[in-house]
């Protein structure tokens, strides 16, 4: 069997042309009319009504209530492991943790890559372990890290280079200082982070003298303004972790302790051991470490200068004012598992 295909024109064409004209006429009429209807009562109602303008920013979500403290940060340490070692679910509640309380930074105290740190500044494991990872809205705020271990094994500058590439990692140098304002007459909150690492295993390309000699002199000759003096480094100089006698442990407390208490320092904050932990040995120095942010390793009850320890995946939320600092120890699940506050 076969068909004649026939060409659509003469009057036939111009026939099927008219009816598709006036049914395109149809539907934008019925179209416009709906639309005018729709559109009458609303219009109306707003004739009285103030025009307001909203800017973008006004329909972002909030960061945070209020808490009474003008400077708030989160802290975690250790957590560079592709997400596993429950790495994800750490951030998940670090970003569900921002998005109710109000935080102004986040600080790394170093093993921020694992196993062997970055290559480059462009290395894959920037997506797999940072950028893919702590995606919350209430986490693109500025990250202050200092370096670990781990990041030693490839190339540590290239940690320092990344800072010119991301959004929020800040890292100027192995060590710098940062001055944070606790509102207009109230003074300042002085960070010092510190790069361990060389100090302990005296590198001596990296000059640990002339470092300890900086960070001696900086808390020195902090401004009369400044309230709280807060030291930020990798390795811990008491725990109550694995590393109690280790020789990291001894070394650093033995560069340290002395510079510590000649310059009245108020918190040392660490990581190195994968726990959470308050720690305080005689003299004036408070010493934290949030080393929880991915693989766990033990910790011992009953070490005398122990507040608290933990063996759980969390981070830490420091909220400081002129005359006291607020700690909460937060874990996977959003649970504080640990409060207690510090005060002048």
């Amino acid at each position: 069997m076969s068909y004649n295909r026939q060409p659509v024109g003469g009057r036939y064409g111009n026939k099927l042309t008219e009816i598709g004209m006036k049914r395109r006429d149809f539907v934008k009429n019925t179209t416009l009319t709906a639309l005018g209807a729709s559109l009458i009562a609303p219009l109306e109602s707003l004739a009285d009504t103030p025009v307001t303008h909203i800017e973008s920013e006004d329909l972002s979500a909030s960061n945070g209530i209020a808490n009474g403290y003008p400077l708030n940060f989160m802290a975690v340490g250790d957590w560079g492991r592709n997400g596993e070692y429950n790495q994800v679910e750490v951030a998940k509640q670090m970003g569900n943790w921002g998005k109710a309380n109000p935080n102004n930074f986040i600080i790394s105290v170093g093993d921020n890559i694992y196993p062997k740190g970055v290559v480059s500044e462009y290395d894959p494991a920037w997506h797999y372990s940072f950028e893919n990872v702590y995606t919350a809205h209430s986490l693109q705020v500025d990250w202050f890290s200092v370096l670990g271990n781990h990041d030693y094994a490839a190339d540590p500058d290239a940690q320092i280079r990344y800072s010119k590439i991301s959004r929020r990692w800040n890292m100027p140098s192995r060590y710098y200082t940062k001055e944070v304002s606790l509102g207009e007459g109230k003074g300042k909150a002085l960070f010092v982070m510190i790069d361990t690492q060389p100090i302990i295993y005296d590198i001596k390309d990296q000059q640990p003298e002339k470092q300890l000699a900086w960070i001696n002199q900086t808390l020195k000759e902090a401004s009369a303004d400044v309230k709280w003096k807060i030291v930020v480094g990798h390795h811990p100089y008491y725990t109550a972790g694995p590393r109690m006698k280790n020789y990291d442990t001894l070394a650093i407390r033995k560069a340290m302790s002395k510079i510590f208490e000649e310059n009245k320092v108020d918190i040392y904050l660490a990581g190195h051991d994968h726990s959470l932990q308050h720690l305080k040995p005689s003299g004036v120095t408070h010493q934290f470490i949030t080393g929880a942010g991915s693989e766990l390793t033990p910790v011992t009850e009953g070490v005398p200068y122990s507040k608290f320890q933990a063996s759980e995946n969390g981070f830490m939320y420091f909220s400081v004012s002129a005359e006291k600092i607020a700690v909460k120890v937060i874990n996977l699940k959003g649970d504080v598992l640990y409060g207690t506050t510090l005060s002048k």
